[in-house]
C-alpha cells in the first residue's frame, strides 16, 4: 500500500473536521445554544454547493451559495428557538437535522433522494492541492472564528452563555446575538460541508445522520468548550486515534463498533478526569 495517499486523505478529511468542530463550538461553547442541528447545516452546505455547481455554477460561487443557505438556515431556525434553551433547544435544533435529512431523502426532482448526487465538481485536481487549499481554509476559517470569539461580539457570546438575564440586563439584544451566532456558526459548518461534497465527489441523505452529529459533538467535549485550540485537536484526536484499527488485523466488520468503542472511552475518560475538555473554559452542564 502506498502510504502518501492515505495520509493525504486522513488530512483531508482532518482539516474539513476541524472546521466543522470550530463552528459548533462557537455556538455550544462561547454562546451556550446546545445546537444539535449542525449536522444539517454540513448537509445543506453539502447540498447547497452540491447542487449549484451541477447546474454549471462555477465552482467558487457555488461554494459560496453553500455558505449562504447554510447561514440563512442557521438564522431561520435561531429566530423561533432563540426563546428556549437547554434540553428544549436541543431537541427543536434535533428535530430540524431530522427534517433536513427527509427532506434530502424525498425531494427527488431536486436531491435524487437515497441514489444521492454523483458526479460533484472536484475541489481540485489532485488531492495533494486539495489537501493545501483545505489547509488553508483551516487556518482562515479558524483564525476567524477565533477572531469573532475574541471580538465585543464574542465577549456578549459568551455573556449570554454565562447568564442570559444579566445580558439582557446591561441592555444586550439577546435573541440578536443569539441569532447572529448560530448564522456564523452554521455558515462555517456549511463552508465544510461544500468541501466534504466537492472532495468526496458524492453525497447522499446519510450525511445528515445521528452518527456525524455525535461524532462532531464528541470532538468539542474532547477538545473542549469555548477553546479553537480544542476543537483542533479534538477533531485530529478522534479521527487519528481509532486509525491503527486498520493495521493490526481487525476484519472490516468490527472497525466501526471498535470506533465507537473508542471514542465512548475517550469520552468516558474526557468527563471523568477533564470535565472542561482538553481546552475548555467552561465545564459541560
Amino acid at each position: 500500500m502506498s502510504w502518501t495517499p492515505y495520509l493525504v486523505h486522513l488530512g483531508i478529511l482532518v482539516g474539513i473536521y476541524i472546521l466543522y468542530t470550530a463552528s459548533l463550538n462557537l455556538a455550544i461553547g462561547y454562546t451556550g445554544l446546545l445546537n444539535l442541528g449542525h449536522v444539517a447545516f454540513f448537509g445543506i452546505g453539502a447540498y447547497g454547493s452540491a447542487l449549484l455547481a451541477m447546474q454549471g455554477w462555477p465552482l467558487w460561487a457555488a461554494m459560496l451559495g453553500g455558505i449562504v443557505f447554510a447561514a440563512i438556515a442557521g438564522a431561520l431556525l435561531a429566530i423561533p428557538t432563540s426563546r428556549i434553551k437547554g434540553d428544549y433547544l436541543a431537541l427543536a435544533t434535533l428535530g430540524f437535522t431530522f427534517i433536513m435529512g427527509s427532506i434530502a431523502r424525498n425531494w427527488t426532482s431536486l436531491t435524487r433522494g437515497p441514489l444521492g448526487i454523483p458526479g460533484i465538481p472536484k475541489l481540485a485536481g489532485d488531492n495533494n492541492m486539495v489537501l493545501l487549499l483545505v489547509l488553508v481554509f483551516v487556518i482562515v476559517g479558524v483564525y476567524l472564528l477565533h477572531k469573532v470569539a475574541t471580538s465585543k461580539t464574542g465577549k456578549i457570546f459568551e455573556a449570554i452563555r454565562d447568564d442570559e438575564i444579566a445580558a439582557q440586563t446591561i441592555g444586550k439584544n439577546v435573541v440578536k446575538y443569539k441569532i447572529l451566532s448560530m448564522s456564523i456558526s452554521a455558515g462555517v459548518g456549511g463552508f465544510a460541508g461544500a468541501i466534504y461534497a466537492h472532495y468526496i465527489t458524492f453525497i447522499d441523505p446519510s450525511i445528515f445522520g445521528l452518527q456525524d452529529l455525535i461524532l462532531v459533538t464528541s470532538m468539542v467535549i474532547v477538545g473542549g468548550l469555548a477553546s479553537m485550540k480544542g476543537s483542533v485537536l479534538g477533531a485530529a484526536i478522534l479521527l487519528l486515534l481509532p486509525e491503527p484499527l486498520r493495521f493490526i488485523g481487525f476484519p472490516s466488520s468490527l472497525i466501526g463498533p471498535a470506533r465507537a468503542m473508542i471514542f465512548a472511552l475517550i469520552l468516558f475518560l474526557i468527563l471523568l478526569y477533564r470535565p472542561k475538555g482538553l481546552f475548555g473554559k467552561v465545564d459541560l452542564e
